[in-house]
């Protein structure tokens, strides 16, 4: 092999990391185009009178309004108070949501007698409409973190039990068949070759999962609770006041986003065998 073959292939890796932190650059800066774009349009329409603010509201009243629960207070409590609610009832009912899907999905993917029995049962349960289940858990349980916390559980079950079940089916056969013939029990067999094989799927889950998490608290609080960003939201709403729904709106987005970066940075690190996938377009 010629010094310039060496040369050239030397530097591959080096242009392919110049080439994904470009277009890195230019994905983050067509992000932020495109907010500022929507903002200031928005603020100039409104200022414009091109449309109604007392409906839609306005991005510099928005601010105004997040300064005022940041300093003032809302009207149920401070605002640290009231994310601190909603946060804790999504990342409980997000904790045992995910294990009882993971446990029942991976038995049920293992064992067809069970997925047959509970078959029916599991497709009742997940048709119910999840509005009707948070009315149904406030009467049963109150206004309380119990009530948002059973329907966090029930919105992020069904999310990851269906792909933990079908990330358990498409275990290659193979694997199970060579791990049997090497002696492995059938309990090793599940955590040894199934799970890890299903793990893809699982984390897969995990970013609407929490989206369903988030979603199931504001909705539970929304139907009725005594704090949480659902209840300013909901009263915001009743108050005929857009820009604190905004507001609030725009502090559940802000959690979201940074749970989305911590699943995303847990599933690097649990994924770490795969191959790393290099962008489609190499001209960007």
């Amino acid at each position: 092999m010629s010094a310039v073959t060496l040369e050239t292939t030397a530097a591959a890796p080096a242009r392919t990391r110049v080439r994904v932190r470009r277009r890195r650059l230019v994905v983050r800066t067509s992000q932020l185009a495109l907010v500022v774009a929507f903002i200031g349009g928005w603020e100039l329409a409104v200022r414009a009178k091109l449309i109604d603010e007392f409906t839609y509201g306005r991005p510099s009243m928005v601010v105004a309004q997040l300064k005022t629960w940041i300093f003032d207070g809302t009207e149920v409590g401070s605002l640290g108070a009231q994310i601190w609610v909603t946060l804790e009832e999504t990342l409980i009912g997000f904790a045992i949501g995910v294990s009882l899907g993971v446990v029942l999905g991976v038995a049920l993917g293992r064992i067809p007698f069970l997925a047959d029995v509970f078959d029916p049962f599991i497709k009742v349960m997940n048709s119910i409409p999840r509005i009707v289940l948070g009315s149904i858990f406030v009467l049963w349980f109150g206004l309380g973190l119990l009530s948002k916390v059973v329907l966090v559980v029930v919105l992020v079950f069904f999310a990851v039990f269906f792909n933990a079940f079908q990330g358990a089916r498409e275990v290659d056969r193979n694997l199970i068949a060579n791990a049997r013939i090497l002696g492995a029990s059938p309990r090793k067999v599940t955590w040894q070759v199934v799970v890890p094989s299903a793990m893809t799927w699982i984390i897969a889950s995990l970013h609407i999962a929490f989206g369903f998490a988030l979603i199931g608290a504001i909705v539970g609080e929304f139907i009725g609770a005594q704090h949480g960003l659902g209840l300013l939201i909901n009263e915001a709403r009743g108050a005929f006041n857009p820009n604190g729904v905004y507001a609030a709106m725009l502090i559940i987005a802000v959690v979201a986003l940074a749970a989305e970066w911590l699943i995303a940075l847990l599933e690097r690190r649990l994924l770490r065998w795969r191959p790393s996938q290099l962008p489609s377009s190499p001209d960007i």
